[in-house]
């Protein structure tokens, strides 16, 4: 029954998840009445994650990619906050596919591609798209692991997860929660990647289904997308607390980003953070956020003491007797403290982001 609005019903969107393309139009009411197609589904819903070196990689997939591709493609690649994008653009013009930044609780539809905005997640959901600016994740926004860990939340065993170029470890995450649910991986070959950080962590931490260069890309995404999905499986303990959905163990660490407590997920390979807000942080990116913290910190000690040393400068030029040296001592002391801490900050004895590329 078409009326002023559409009930929820569970049982359809169960079956949805699990059988429906995205097809979903909207009746005379503006409501979606979502198409059931039932049957084998395919691996329909790719998602790609990149960082530094990634986007040559990317315009030449795409540029690979046929018109008429049985899936629907999601891209989260890092990129600066206050910086226009125009990556929909140059794919665009590299492939057939049309491609553009989709917008809030935009429908998904198939043969498209959906470029994460800047500044902002790209979260899939079933048989749409949330664009929000949620928190960071390994200070980063959009985040590899948000867009992975929703698709496979949403699809399951139907998504293929693709790992470009990048440093440190984002992806590695996101691809856990692919796997979990029977969904296949897909790596760029470190050997051909400018930065090798990201892919090489998820051939380390993940069972890696593929190993591509990326002449291979294309036609291997193009093959698997028409191979049928598997039966989708549960994730274990690890990746709900992965995902946020079961809380993880006490970290006994603060969030570098709001103070908040941090809980931990733990295998032998992977240590990943979440604070209740909802900033995560792979063990790599913890150090590097919190030696970015420290550094401002210190920083800032500097400036107050080096102010304090000043107007303790300022009271023993005008300050009476006995004050007048107590408060020169002082001047000497806080500027002796100032200059240990700027000869720390400028001579690396702290934790870097070298250091935290080498975990």
């Amino acid at each position: 029954m078409i009326g002023a609005a559409c009930p929820p019903d569970a049982a359809m969107e169960r079956q949805v998840a699990q059988n429906a393309h995205f097809r979903a139009p909207v009746t005379a009411a503006g409501c979606s009445r979502v198409e059931i197609h039932t049957g084998p589904v395919n691996h329909d819903v790719i998602v790609i994650g990149g960082s530094a070196g990634s986007l040559d990689v990317l315009m030449g997939l795409v540029a690979g990619l046929p018109a008429d591709l049985p899936a629907s493609i999601f891209v989260a690649i890092h990129t600066q906050p206050d910086q226009k994008s125009v990556l929909p653009e140059l794919l665009n013009n590299r492939g057939r596919l049309s491609a553009r930044h989709p917008e809030h609780n935009e429908r998904i539809v198939p043969a498209r591609i959906y470029v994460a905005p800047p500044d902002n997640h790209l979260l899939v959901r079933h048989g749409s798209m949330e664009v929000v600016r949620g928190p960071k994740e390994n200070n980063h926004r959009p985040a590899v692991d948000a867009l992975f860990r929703t698709a496979s939340t949403a699809y399951g065993s139907r998504v293929i997860g693709v790992v470009l170029s990048g440093y440190l470890d984002c992806g590695t995450a996101g691809m856990m929660s692919i796997k979990a649910r029977g969904g296949l991986s897909v790596v760029q070959a470190p050997e051909t990647a400018k930065a090798a950080d990201m892919p090489s962590s998820v051939i380390r931490k993940v069972q890696i289904d593929h190993v591509a260069t990326p002449p291979e890309l294309a036609d291997l995404l193009t093959r698997l997308a028409a191979t049928p999905a598997a039966s989708e499986d549960l994730p274990g303990k690890f990746v709900r607390q992965l995902e946020g959905t079961e809380p993880g163990a006490p970290a006994e660490l603060a969030c570098p980003l709001c103070q908040g407590v941090l809980t931990e997920a733990r295998t032998e390979v992977f240590q990943h953070f979440r604070c209740h807000v909802g900033h995560t942080f792979s063990l790599e990116g913890l150090v590097q956020q919190q030696s970015e913290e420290m550094e401002r910190a210190l920083w800032a000690a500097v400036r107050a003491l080096e102010e304090s040393a000043a107007l303790s400068s300022r009271l023993s030029a005008s300050g009476p007797g006995e004050l007048r040296n107590r408060f020169a001592e002082k001047a000497n002391t806080q500027l002796r403290e100032a200059e240990f801490i700027r000869h720390m900050l400028l001579h690396g004895t702290l934790l870097s982001r070298k250091d935290a590329s080498k975990i």
